[in-house]
């Protein structure tokens, strides 16, 4: 069998593995039911779907022909580095400083990755996300994430 796309064979090979990965890490969760969801319920499925559309990326890698093959590039290492920094202050920030100002910290850190990053966009995709998060994640599902800073008063 014949790689017609190396970039599609690696992508697709990359998201079967982190799918499975995912899939196989929630069973060690509860699954509840699809009425009531445990805490494995979600990530199981979207580990399933995820492995699914590698596979279909795969069967596209090994079944359409494209120009020169494909060839996988260099590696972007100054991207990675920047959204796995993003993501990590990320965590580090959201209890101190809130929903409010570490989300899109995040988003416009993780924008400058790109080769094409403008403020304007970086800033509307961070006040959409952090609107449409905070809609989800506090007002609909009642999740307790800090929206603001929390300000520690002294003696309490």
């Amino acid at each position: 069998m014949k790689i017609k796309s190396q970039r599609d064979f690696w992508a697709g090979l990359m998201f079967v593995a982190v799918g499975i990965s995912f899939a196989y890490g929630a069973t060690g969760y509860s699954f509840g039911s699809s009425a009531r969801p445990g805490a494995g319920y979600f990530p199981f499925g979207l580990g399933i779907l995820l492995a699914l559309l590698g596979l279909a990326v795969l069967f596209k890698a090994l079944t359409i022909e494209t120009d020169g093959n494909d060839p996988v590039g260099a590696f972007a290492w100054k991207p990675l580095f920047i959204v796995i920094g993003a993501v990590v202050l990320f965590a580090v920030l959201l209890p101190r400083l809130g929903l409010a100002i570490a989300l899109p910290l995040l988003v416009v850190l993780s924008s400058m990755a790109g080769d094409e990053f403008h403020w304007r966009d970086a800033l509307i995709n961070a006040a959409v996300l952090t609107l449409f998060s905070w809609l989800v994640f506090s007002v609909g599902l009642g999740l307790t994430i800090p929206l603001w800073p929390t300000i520690g008063i002294a003696g309490t």
